[in-house]
């Protein structure tokens, strides 16, 4: 049947308003229903065909209406069939004579009313010709009193209807009660009777979540079986990664139509194979749009995502920039409208526009209930009405956003411990340190981690990129003080890897927390212009050596070199998402690899180590550091490589020796702070390595280093010893030097040489400033008397001139010199032998 716009039945056709209609006389009778007193029959004029099912017209409902109006119409001699009151319209839909009851029924039922009446049908008791019909379809049949005065069926026919129409009013009422308990009407939301909402918006979502004045609807199954995927946008939360949107393609030299809104999951609680990963799709949403190179960053319970730039192949224009937020236990998406920025340390003033910006690097911190993104770019595929003959500008600000109920000492309207509302509270770091000088480039492509300690809440990283004129070279890391929001540089030591863009990295910490090391894989250096390399290498920046280490994975299946990949870390394991080559020249990639980082090999699968039940562990942390809320996650049953431990010390649960930058930092929290360490025991309880408390650390506190003390002591201990042989040493000389001119001078004066005395003294007074500091064999070839000496004396060697200037024994008592000495009796008896020498 046709329906006019607000649902009600529309016209019916020409050739069925031109049949003559004929109603039954509604006699209420004996074997008479209600259906039977609303049917009617459709003639053709005299002389035509018998109407067919096709021709038949449908129900109107002007004449429904005047069949339940016509007691009214016609006095009060009428019985009214219907029940309701004028002018009301029934609750249900009219439905076709034909779906109410078969033809070959219908006329059944009506002869056997007829028989049973005797009369044939129609308005009068004559025949049944077209001198009694009537010209309007809505001509009303009427019923007379007398017809109606011995009737005792319709009476009954009433009596049994009614408790029908209780029982359906009933049902109604329960059912609507029933969907009122799981709608925010009743206050207090109750399950839901339709089951589990998983992969639905939910209705309270389909009230908040509009676009244009409508609910977001999700669409079909994201499609998992893709030929290539890159430049989308991840985050992992509670051993699920969900990965939105980037670009794919579904079969092999795919040009265009690249950009998608693709939704699904992967599941990292559970062991699987690289060739067979747990993919999982979920619905595509029509809301959020399909963009690259963005971030989705993650609480403990939502995602959200942020930037990123519309299809180029074909064109698309950007819309204006809202975030979308995934409640991930309700399964719905919601859009907070219109952000503007507020002000706080080293920030932009408040109430600015939130912009769009793409290939930035993102970054979420769910332990401090933060999302940033540093830097990127604007162009006329992010930013509404941008022209396209103006070129992207490369940016070098860091967008901050906190998440609802949390809290953010930085930003000025959260002061106080107050917590962000529903939409989250944005703010522009743009003049953090050096941030806003010549010497902070502006970049995009870059890499980002967070790593706690050292400043009261912790440094973010930076890594890699570059313009499309420079590059940030990685012999200097850029580093961001959270707490005081600034930007410090970095030196790094041992040979770092080449310019870059694009790299993915992972941070991962020692057991004890005394390194915390970052993995960065792939990205591709951009020079020469369209001659792109890409690269398949695993570098590793140890902190707070600030060292680099190349991995060597010669001899083992590195996966394809790589670009617009994603990467994230638990178990200890680095599992990487997607990228993109051009030496693949239009092929397929299957786009899941895993890295181990304790033993530096690419693996064939994924192997999970904690499970899915460990509650105690939600996060993936090191055991140890379970208590401690801002520990890295996904470090469960990492361990400090080899290739580390040769760099900066310690063994596969840290004990780290170098616990400084290599090259020494000039100011920030590297130059202040310290690691957050933790106490490792080992399986029989003994204390592995004992540091300080992660509490401490927290507050931006450095609890006392024992490994320093310790080499403090010991380097004071050996300094000590090395002056104390420095003396003796010096003892020992003088005290042989004695010795020696003593056996000289006894061994004259048992020959009785003449003149003993006098060139004792002539050596004493005159030949002292000659022979200081020279030894006994120089001055015996060097000093003699001379012929006009006024001694008369023959030239002796003079006697040995010590530090002091003394060089006689004539105060030295023979009692002490008795014996040659020795260095081990100088050791033994210091007191002694400097007695000695000073007497002399």
């Amino acid at each position: 049947p046709t329906h006019d716009e607000n649902g009600r039945g529309g016209a019916m056709p020409d050739k069925a308003r031109s049949a003559t209609t004929y109603h039954t006389k509604s006699r209420i009778s004996k074997g008479t229903g209600l259906a039977q007193n609303l049917i009617r029959f459709h003639k053709r004029p005299n002389g035509a065909s018998p109407v067919s099912s096709q021709d038949k017209p449908r129900v109107h409902h002007s004449t429904i209406a005047n069949l339940l109006r016509e007691p009214a119409m016609n006095g009060p001699s009428q019985i009214s069939v219907s029940r309701l009151r004028p002018g009301r319209r029934s609750a249900f839909k009219e439905l076709d004579v034909d779906t109410i009851i078969p033809k070959s029924q219908l006329q059944a039922r009506t002869n056997s009313l007829c028989s049973e009446e005797g009369r044939p049908y129609g308005p009068s008791s004559g025949p049944s010709d077209s001198s009694d019909t009537s010209d309007s379809d809505d001509s009303p049949t009427s019923i007379s009193s007398e017809d109606a005065i011995n009737d005792s069926r319709y009476s009954m026919f009433s009596t049994a209807f009614l408790p029908s129409r209780l029982l359906m009013l009933a049902s109604t009422l329960l059912l609507t009660i029933s969907l009122l308990y799981d709608t925010p009407l009743l206050a207090k939301p109750g399950p839901s009777i339709f089951g589990v909402k998983a992969g639905v918006i939910g209705k309270d979502v389909q009230r908040r979540a509009l676009v244009d004045g409508r609910p977001v609807i999700p669409r079909a199954d994201t499609n998992t079986d893709v030929c290539s995927r890159w430049s989308g946008q991840s985050a992992l939360v509670n051993g699920t990664i969900y990965y939105f949107g980037g670009r794919a393609t579904t079969q092999q030299g795919q040009a265009d139509n690249q950009w998608n809104n693709d939704f699904f999951t992967v599941d990292v609680t559970k062991s699987w194979d690289i060739s067979s990963p747990p993919v999982q799709g979920l619905p595509q949403p029509s809301g959020p749009p399909a963009v690259s190179l963005g971030a989705l960053w993650n609480s403990y319970e939502s995602l959200f995502l942020y930037g990123g730039q519309f299809s180029d192949t074909p064109p698309k224009t950007p819309t204006d920039f809202s975030l979308w937020e995934y409640n991930i236990k309700d399964s719905s998406w919601t859009e907070h409208r219109d952000p503007l920025t507020s002000s706080g340390n080293n920030s932009d003033p408040a109430n600015q526009p939130v912009q769009r910006a793409a290939e930035g690097a993102g970054i979420s911190v769910p332990q401090l209930g933060r999302g940033w993104y540093f830097a990127g770019h604007l162009d006329s595929f992010t930013t509404p009405g941008w022209s396209n003959q103006v070129y992207r500008t490369y940016l070098k600000s860091l967008l901050e956003y906190t998440f609802p109920g949390r809290t953010n000492d930085g930003v000025e309207s959260l002061g106080g411990g107050k917590t962000a509302g529903q939409d989250g509270v944005w703010r522009n770091i743009t003049q953090g340190g050096i941030q806003d000088t010549n010497a902070f480039a502006n970049r995009a492509d870059s890499a980002l981690v967070y790593v706690p300690g050292y400043g009261a809440q912790g440094i973010l990283v930076s890594m890699g990129g570059g313009t499309n004129v420079s590059f940030t070279q990685m012999n200097v890391i850029d580093v961001f003080d959270i707490a005081n929001s600034t930007w410090y540089k970095q030196s790094t030591a041992g040979s770092y890897p080449t310019l870059r863009v694009n790299p993915c990295a992972v941070a991962l910490a020692a057991p004890d927390g005394s390194s915390t090391n970052i993995y960065m894989y792939g990205g591709q250096n951009l020079i020469p212009y369209k001659n792109q390399t890409q690269f398949s290498d695993m570098w590793i920046l140890t902190i707070p050596s600030f060292s680099w280490i190349e991995v060597d994975t010669t001899g083992q299946s590195v996966p394809l070199a790589r670009v617009g990949h994603t990467c994230h870390v638990w178990d200890g394991q680095m599992v990487v998402v997607g990228g993109y080559n051009t030496d693949l020249a239009g092929g397929c990639d299957s786009g899941f690899y895993v890295f181990s980082a304790s033993n530096l090999t690419w693996q064939n699968n994924f192997n999970s180590i904690s499970g899915a039940d460990d509650a105690k562990n939600a996060q993936n942390q090191q055991p140890v550091q379970v208590s401690d809320p801002v520990a890295l996650s996904g470090s469960y049953g990492y361990q400090v490589p080899g290739a580390v431990q040769s760099v900066i010390g310690g063994k596969g649960y840290g004990g780290a020796t170098i616990t400084a930058p290599a090259k020494s930092a000039t100011a920030g929290p590297l130059a202040t702070g310290k690691p957050i360490t933790y106490t490792v025991t080992d399986t029989n309880g003994a204390v592995v390595t004992e540091t300080g408390t992660p509490t401490a650390a927290a507050k931006g506190k450095s609890g006392p280093n024992i490994g320093a003390i310790v080499a403090g002591v010991v380097a004071g201990c050996l300094a000590i010893l090395a002056a104390y042989l420095g003396f003796c040493a010096w003892v020992y000389r003088r005290q042989l030097a004695l010795y020696k001119n003593h056996v000289a001078m006894t061994q004259r004066a048992a020959a009785g040489a003449p003149g003993e005395k006098a060139a004792f003294l002539a050596s004493s007074t005159e030949g002292s400033s000659m022979v200081k500091g020279r030894s006994d064999t120089d001055r015996s070839s060097d000093v003699r008397g001379t012929p006009g000496s006024r001694s008369g004396y023959e030239s002796v060697p003079p006697l040995p001139v010590g530090p002091l200037g003394g060089n006689s024994t004539a105060n030295s008592s023979s009692e002490d010199l008795i014996g040659e000495p020795t260095f081990f009796g100088v050791l033994l008896n210091p007191r002694r032998s400097l007695r000695v020498v000073n007497r002399d």
